[in-house]
């Protein structure tokens, strides 16, 4: 037992040694950015080890690109980059580390980018695995980059910070992620409000590709005040600043992006070198053979603002433009609708068509306006029915009015049973907010006019013969007329209140009694004077 203790302690001493020394070494090849050797070790070595966060940043441009680029890009009758991951790989040309190190080294940018094997990885899954989704971010690149740059170079900000939004939204602004972040920047809904985006109903301007643009501007200024390291800054863009000061603290520290690598989320670990083979890949595709497919977006475009509803469907009935294609410029309204009746909003339209929708503005606005824009909604008001519907008054001149004075014994049930009306609309016409009446009580009624005569004897029945009109046969009319001449004699049996009764729902359990008859033998004063467990006196 002794030998064999021993020999485990050995094992345990010779795996600890190994996982340190390969620690070290993983450790070294992600700080040490000039140590890396010109001819390029096995990627599939280095895959393993760093596969969590690739294959993180890899789904989440899955995720939200797939059904976008099918729309934005015309294809034509090159369907080459559908084709499987390994086909073509012949034709896509390896470089050594220098190669890489050297054309970074050589792009006029701010961010102080590094190069490690980290990096190498990226950027071989962009050039080997990804071409067919490089290739759709390059023809929207022609659209959406000069919108980036005009913004980041008025805020004399680094310009390369556009690439930022190939790995955040793959170019596509009604891009939505698993935790609700919206637009070409993924904007949280919490910070789209912070940085005074408009977000409700029928407005996101999280998908405006210029309103975003300056709130993504503004938000990684704010952080660079703090910072003074842009490589911090677009960490801190991925998970926070709160998850960036953290990682400073546990590193005793350090503010350098790779010194405090390890004590990043994992997925902020990956972003960073995304970003810096992004810049890459978006600069030297044609050295990888990689070629820009055709966008459908219109390069050059501008804006008209609207101080008055339009829906989308209007202009393209007039400006020859797909709905699809309006909607392409201009995502941030929700609902192809442009609220401009309260508040200025800017369309956006291909550059030829501007001065023609100024021309054809008023005919836009007038097309089809009461299909889509009702005006009469804001005028609705309840409708007065009888039979069907809400309770009200009938239509006139289809119906008659009629009096019926309450006996005693009847209930509101009765009555409604005799006219062939509803309670409510009983209680409607009489102003009645509960179904309490009284002997005496004089009621409205209104029956069509041309069953007049069926209903206007109902007043001077006995309750035998109305129950009779409506098919019912009548035990209780000696009953009835006993309990109305004297309503003090005769045997009693008990009922116990119960939680949610009314003397209405009480009296409708006993054939001919009403709630007055209830409250007369219980000395109520009020029908609302009850109580759970009240034990209440009923006439048999």
């Amino acid at each position: 037992m002794k030998y064999f203790r021993n020999s485990i302690l050995v094992l345990v001493i010779l795996m600890a040694s190994f996982f340190a020394s390969a620690n070290n070494t993983l450790n070294q090849q992600i700080t040490d950015t000039t140590s890396i050797t010109d001819t390029a070790p096995a990627i599939d070595t280095l895959w393993a080890v760093y596969t969590e966060p690739i294959d993180s940043i890899n789904e989440k441009v899955d995720s939200l690109s797939a059904l976008w680029f099918d729309k934005q890009v015309s294809l034509g009758n090159d369907t080459s980059f559908i084709t499987p991951d390994t086909a073509g790989l012949a034709n896509i040309p390896e470089f050594p580390d220098s190669v890489y190190r050297e054309r970074l080294r050589q792009l006029p940018l701010m961010v102080e980018v590094s190069y490690n094997s980290m990096i190498r990885n990226y950027i071989h899954l962009y050039t080997h695995k990804r071409r067919d989704l490089v290739e759709n971010m390059l023809g929207l690149a022609d659209y959406y980059f000069p919108i980036f740059e005009e913004i980041f170079d008025s805020k004399q900000m680094p310009i390369e910070l556009k690439y930022l939004a190939v790995i955040e939204s793959a170019l596509n602004p009604n891009a939505v992620s698993k935790v609700g972040a919206t637009g070409l920047w993924q904007f949280m809904y919490g910070t789209g409000r912070l940085y005074k985006l408009e977000i409700n109903s029928l407005i996101d301007e999280r998908r405006d590709p210029i309103k975003a643009t300056y709130a993504a501007a503004n938000f990684l200024n704010d952080m660079y005040k703090t910072y003074h390291d842009w490589i911090l800054v677009i960490a801190a863009y991925n998970c926070g600043p709160g998850n960036v000061n953290k990682a400073i603290r546990r590193s005793g520290g350090k503010r350098n992006y790779w010194d405090i690598y390890y004590y990043l989320p994992r997925e902020t670990r990956g972003y960073v070198p995304a970003f810096i083979a992004a810049t890459y890949v978006m600069n030297y595709y044609a050295e990888h053979n990689l070629k820009a497919n055709k966008s459908s977006m219109p390069i050059l475009c501008d804006s008209v603002m609207l101080n008055q509803n339009i829906h989308f469907e209007q202009i393209s009935h007039f400006m020859n433009i797909s709905v699809d294609q309006l909607r392409n410029l201009n995502p941030q309204f929700r609902h192809d609708i442009i609220p401009a009746a309260t508040k200025p909003y800017a369309l956006r339209l291909p550059a030829n068509q501007i001065l023609r929708f100024i021309d054809l503005q008023d005919s836009i606005s007038h097309y089809k306006d009461s299909l889509y824009f009702n005006p009469s909604a804001m005028e609705r008001t309840p409708v007065r029915t009888a039979a069907t519907g809400k309770p009200g008054l009938p239509p006139k001149g289809n119906y008659t009015k009629l009096i019926y004075t309450v006996k005693s014994g009847d209930n509101l049930g009765y009555i409604s049973s005799w006219y062939n009306v509803r309670v409510d609309d009983i209680k409607y016409w009489n102003g009645l907010l509960r179904n309490t009446i009284r002997a005496g009580q004089k009621l409205t009624v209104y029956v069509p006019t041309s069953k007049v005569s069926k209903y206007k004897n109902i007043n001077t029945m006995n309750f035998s013969e109305k129950q009779a009109s409506v098919g019912k046969s009548s035990t209780t009319t000696t009953q009835q007329q006993s309990s109305s001449s004297n309503n003090n004699t005769g045997e009693f049996e008990t009922y116990t209140v119960k939680r949610g009764d009314t003397l209405w729902e009480i009296a409708k359990m006993y054939n001919g009694v009403s709630e007055a008859d209830i409250m007369s033998w219980n000395n109520l004063s009020s029908a609302s004077k009850i109580y759970v467990g009240q034990k209440l006196k009923i006439k048999r």
